[in-house]
């Protein structure tokens, strides 16, 4: 990279970085949800249009920008990465555009009908106007669930269904958002601006939207069950064709699947062997599964409700920020700061949104606790707090939020699952080189999910290509894969349950964290034999996340080639 990336010194825009950020505001205008990602003003309550007519016009804006790219020319190697990597991003739009992923969008975690709802998280609720404009999206949400329906028809036409496994789930999750205990109506019943209570009138409007938001997903959950289910394949493969391209658009790198499959393998045996040698610590010849059973009667490791999980997630996350800071990272102040929180829904998982672009609102940790859960054990989830906050998905992705001097918009909110939940893994491992999980029992945790991970690349190539099992004794299944799973983790079966079901569904994203590892400690050992006695960790850890959000082989390009 040039010198701009360790001076932060103030870089002219090119011709290039204008294409990037005219794609920015086209990506704004189809998408007006994009919006509220990045805490920009305007269109506030309105949804992009999720009908085949709104995909055919986001893949012409797309070709359309990717055409304008290849004919520009970059004036440095920043330009060279934006270029590359907005190339890689716009072409695999088309092609998935092509192989008719719109019209099987659907599954259990990351599609419209959680899309559709998850965005009011992000609304700001303040200020009466913020109402106003959680009400008006509450009203628009009917419109964009037809368009989504009209898509997946136009997918039943087309032979292109999702998974009946899917479908069913789905059902489950539309029946809850149809409720009047579910999230609309608790959400309306609950309004209240920071200085008081809401009008009259606006709470009248809120409590429509909910109503019209709750009919919406009683739509949704009739529609599949009546129309989609009945076309829908028993079959949770997706097959090759299909598993390469959405293989391609997590890792932003091509990989070779059946040696990386092969490599799981391993790697699952590997993981075993250490956790192994770490419950001997815990207990001298103990097995994994007495090691945790130990740790899990330890009152002193258990946390009991979620506000006292969100305490210790906020002073584990503090502490970390305050002493990383100090010596192996240069931490700006604005990326710092960082909200944990538990999340308004009981679906399980942890995840992590961005700060907005003016960092007016934090990045933030959201645990999403699964109903009827009020026990956490913090010798699980030391390791998890590290992923998704400092040195992880926080550290990463509010860097290249806060890096303006060097990088344009588009580059600042890109990136893929491969490079940010790699990144994250790697983090955790860089933890335990530092001397964070001393612990053995935080070390046990840190192994408990990296075996996990391991075990996600198996089962995830092994379904979607139905190869062989590792044992020998058949093809790969759907139904098998609760099983295999529940072997490799310490978690109960409601975990284990929603876990599979999410891979079946969203084919190529789970593997990306454990081969996004790979893929970062492969590039850092390269960068290191290149340097020789030159080699600086903290150094090639700035000119990585100076680079921002971009696929893996641009990654690589940018910081071998480059």
């Amino acid at each position: 990279m040039t010198d701009a990336a360790q001076t932060h010194e103030v870089r002219q825009p090119t011709p290039i970085d204008a294409i990037a950020e005219a794609w920015i505001d086209t990506e704004l205008e189809l998408f007006p949800e994009l919006s509220v990602y990045l805490g920009r003003p305007g269109r506030e309550g309105e949804y992009a249009d999720y009908s085949p007519a709104g995909a055919e016009r986001a893949v012409a804006e797309a070709k359309a920008t990717l055409a304008r790219i290849a004919a520009a020319t970059p004036v440095d190697d920043v330009d060279a990465v934006t270029k590359m990597d907005l190339s890689r991003d716009l072409q695999l739009q088309v092609d998935k555009h092509d192989a008719g992923f719109e019209q099987r969008d659907l599954n259990v975690i990351a599609s419209p009908p959680q899309g559709l709802r998850e965005i009011f998280d992000l609304m700001p609720t303040d200020t009466e106007t913020d109402w106003s404009h959680i009400a008006t999206r509450m009203h628009n949400l009917p419109a964009a669930m037809d368009g989504y329906l009209e898509t997946l028809r136009a997918g039943i036409a087309a032979g292109n269904v999702p998974a009946a496994r899917q479908i069913r789930e789905v059902i489950a999750q539309a029946e809850k958002q149809r409720s009047e205990a579910g999230f609309f109506f608790q959400l309306a019943e609950g309004a209240r601006a920071a200085d008081g209570d809401l009008p009259e009138s606006l709470a009248r409007d809120l409590a429509e939207g909910a109503r019209a938001s709750a009919r919406a997903y009683s739509t949704l959950s009739e529609f599949l069950a009546t129309e989609l289910a009945p076309h829908a394949p028993e079959r949770d493969a997706v097959g090759r064709e299909i598993y390469a391209l959405a293989s391609r658009d997590f890792l932003g790198a091509v990989v070779d699947l059946d040696e990386t499959y092969e490599w799981g393998i391993e790697e699952l045996a590997r993981m075993t062997a250490e956790q192994e040698s770490i419950a001997n610590q815990i207990k001298p010849g103990a097995s994994v599964a007495e090691a945790i059973d130990l740790l899990d009667r330890d009152g002193s490791r258990k946390l009991h409700g979620t506000d006292a999980l969100q305490r210790w997630m906020q002073e584990t996350s503090d502490r970390a920020v305050e002493e990383l800071s100090k010596v192996h990272f240069d931490i700006p102040a604005e990326v710092r700061r960082l909200e944990c929180r538990i999340a308004p829904t009981q679906e399980g998982g942890i995840y992590y949104t961005p700060p907005t672009d003016d960092f007016s609102r934090a990045g933030r940790m959201w645990w999403s606790v699964p109903e009827g859960v009020t026990e956490f054990d913090t010798w699980r989830e030391l390791t998890t707090v590290y992923h998704e906050g400092v040195p992880g998905h926080h550290l990463q992705i509010g860097q290249a939020v806060y890096n303006k001097a060097l990088l344009n918009t588009w580059r600042r909110n890109a990136g893929t699952s491969g490079h940010a939940e790699g990144w994250a893994l790697y983090a955790e491992r860089l933890m335990e080189q530092l001397g964070y999980l001393d612990d053995p029992a935080d070390r046990l945790g840190m192994l408990d999910g990296q075996r996990m991970r391991a075990a996600r690349v198996v089962l995830d190539i092994g379904v979607h290509l139905e190869k062989p099992l590792p044992d020998g004794s058949g093809q790969w299944t759907g139904d098998y894969a609760f099983g295999f799973l529940g072997r490799n983790v310490n978690m109960n079966e409601g975990f284990v349950r929603f876990e599979v079901n999410r891979y079946l569904g969203w084919p190529g994203q789970a593997p990306a964290y454990k081969i996004g590892q790979r893929i970062w400690e492969q590039l850092r050992d390269e960068y290191a034999r290149r340097e020789g006695a030159d080699f600086d960790i903290k150094a090639f850890h700035k000119k990585a996340l100076d680079i921002g959000g971009v696929g893996l082989d641009t990654l690589k390009s940018a910081m071998l080639n480059h």
